[in-house]
């Protein structure tokens, strides 16, 4: 990533990289989601900071790409990302094992197909 600190969008959770403002004020945008994050208060600035020496670029976003792989998913009617959440479970209801989870669109009826060690 050529040196550059990054840090990920807290919406899509690709990787971004970390501004500073003429104040030296930490900040990152994403230009797909129209997300700008701006760290204001000196508090949170040096907790900023430390989070940011605390945890490699490398280390954070491997962390963030395996949960993304891990926990969101493609609705295959729609084709809808979205995380799972209980309120999506869909259960069988013969045995009430898990069969997936409902994509979150309305209107759509699909069930993305979930297993904790498929993915």
């Amino acid at each position: 990533m050529g040196g550059k600190t990054m840090f990920p969008c807290p919406v899509c959770t690709g990787p971004r990289e970390v501004l500073m403002t003429k104040k030296d004020k930490p900040y990152l945008h994403c230009d797909p989601c129209g997300v700008q994050v701006f760290v204001r208060g000196p508090a949170g600035i040096e907790e900023f900071r430390r989070l940011l020496q605390s945890t490699s670029e490398e280390t954070l976003l491997a962390r963030l790409t395996y949960m993304e792989h891990k926990y969101r998913l493609t609705c295959p009617d729609c084709g809808h990302k979205f995380w799972i959440a209980p309120r999506l479970i869909k259960t069988s209801m013969f045995d009430g094992s898990v069969k997936g989870f409902r994509c979150p669109e309305r209107g759509c009826e699909g069930i993305a197909i979930w297993s904790e060690g498929s993915k």
